[in-house]
């Protein structure tokens, strides 16, 4: 998703043009090109808009919510449906200005923006981006910062402090969520002008949230009775329900990240489409192999790691390279899920690093590979797969390192704030629910 603003209204009403002087040697009127809005593309990303809130609320909220016990759903769709609309809040506030707003180079400029949008000054109905009003990009964002924060939830559910996951979430949103879609999707961004790809939020979306719920996670340490006692989930149906609105709504994440009604994108709405199924029925496969069963569990959290990898190829990607890197990603986040994490004994509740995290990294590095056009992909003419996979690692491993620094401080000041981030033992053994909510979902 590469977007700048192009005119605000200020701008716009400045743009007089100059009558020619009068007489035989006049020089011709400079001809100023002016954006406009086109109602198609404008309409296709208000759509794109609603399917990204779909997927998070109550797409997310159901995934996630069917994963834990029954004493512990309302603790988990509370504090998504808390954090979308904290973090839409603080978006409009300043979010949207410090990740797109700013000077072109110098000081910061490459790292975060300003705050000559805050509170939205200077972005009015007059407003243009690109060829919709600028307003539907900031909304369109907006969704994007909402669902990264609420994703960040199923790694440290059914054993945190309600106040203390808001706070948390607050203080990573703006010192990791901000600075990385920045460096990302800004114009004046430090990844951006490397020519790093990530088309709609590997790493600004995946492995930003991945990563910070893994070290949450591990500074929380596990739940109670974890790898000693059965921990099932207690609605599958809830769970498969949320993974087929997380489908849907992915549309709008993947195709409107073209930001307009275009071909590029109707191809990332097909590599929407094949990438997960390629991915689940990989999942599927390996589970049969390595279990001796494939599980409805097992063939949405593959659909949902297809979803992820993609997410950073989507417009780069021809359609065989989706398919493949779904695939591969479904092998390798059923590793990280079955294998990999036993193996460390970490209690990320819903399996948000194997899945995000892991699926967010493979798909970041693997976009060098499938944007390649000798591999059916749309990279650039001159374009060079050796040298794209360095700078795609490179924005990998800085993300991984700033939002993991982040939510580790960020998770010390909340535990410093709050007396302490994790539910007394008591208040987990009865449940979240009742502890943090004063109610029950099922009487």
């Amino acid at each position: 998703m590469k977007s700048s603003k192009l005119f605000g209204s200020a701008a716009l009403a400045s743009l007089l043009l100059a009558l020619p002087a009068l007489g035989q040697d006049a020089a011709p009127a400079e001809v100023v090109e002016i954006a406009t809005i086109d109602s198609g593309d404008t309409a296709w990303m208000i759509v794109s808009t609603l399917l990204v809130i779909l997927m998070t609320i109550p797409g997310v909220a159901l995934f996630y919510g069917g994963l834990v016990r029954s004493k512990n759903i309302l603790s988990v769709i509370t504090p998504v449906f808390g954090a979308f609309s904290m973090i839409a809040l603080l978006w409009v506030a300043f979010g949207y200005s410090l990740a797109f707003s700013g000077p072109s180079e110098g000081g910061l400029s490459a790292y975060i923006g300003d705050l000559s949008n805050l509170f939205l000054a200077n972005v009015t109905p007059d407003s243009v981006s690109g060829s919709i009003p600028e307003l539907v990009f900031v909304v369109f964002q907006l969704t994007f910062a909402c669902i990264t924060a609420t994703l960040v939830v199923g790694g440290i559910a059914e054993r945190m402090k309600f106040g203390a996951v808001m706070a948390f979430l607050a203080i990573w949103f703006v010192f990791s969520y901000l600075p990385i879609a920045h460096m990302v999707w800004s114009g004046a961004g430090l990844f951006f002008n490397m020519g790093a790809l990530d088309f709609a939020g590997g790493t600004v979306v995946h492995i930003n949230s991945g990563v910070a719920a893994l070290v949450a996670a591990i500074v929380l340490g596990p739940r109670l009775g974890y790898m000693k006692e059965p921990i099932a989930p207690h609605n599958l149906v809830f769970t498969y329900v949320g993974a087929c609105l997380l489908w849907v709504g992915w549309f709008g994440f993947n195709a409107g990240s073209a930001l307009g009604a275009n071909g590029l994108a109707a191809q990332a709405f097909l590599n929407t489409i094949t990438a997960p199924a390629a991915a689940g029925i990989a999942w599927a496969v390996g589970e049969k192999i390595t279990r001796g069963h494939a599980s409805s569990l097992g063939f949405v959290s593959g659909a949902v790691a297809g979803l992820v990898a993609i997410t950073p190829a989507a417009g780069f990607a021809g359609t065989f390279g989706a398919i493949v890197l779904g695939a591969v990603t479904g092998f390798i986040c059923l590793w990280a899920v079955v294998t990999l994490k036993p193996l460390l004994k970490y209690d990320d509740s819903l399996d948000v690093f194997g899945i995000h995290g892991v699926g967010g990294i493979v798909g970041a590095i693997g976009t060098a590979i499938v944007a390649a056009p000798s591999l059916g992909g749309f990279g650039a003419e001159g374009y060079d797969m050796f040298a794209q996979l360095g700078t795609q690692t490179l924005a990998v491993l800085v993300a991984i390192v700033w939002s993991g620094v982040v939510a580790f401080v960020a998770i010390l000041i909340v535990k410093a704030i709050f007396g302490g981030i994790r539910a007394s033992e008591a208040a987990e053994i009865d449940g979240l629910d009742l502890s943090s909510h004063g109610e029950r979902a099922y009487n």
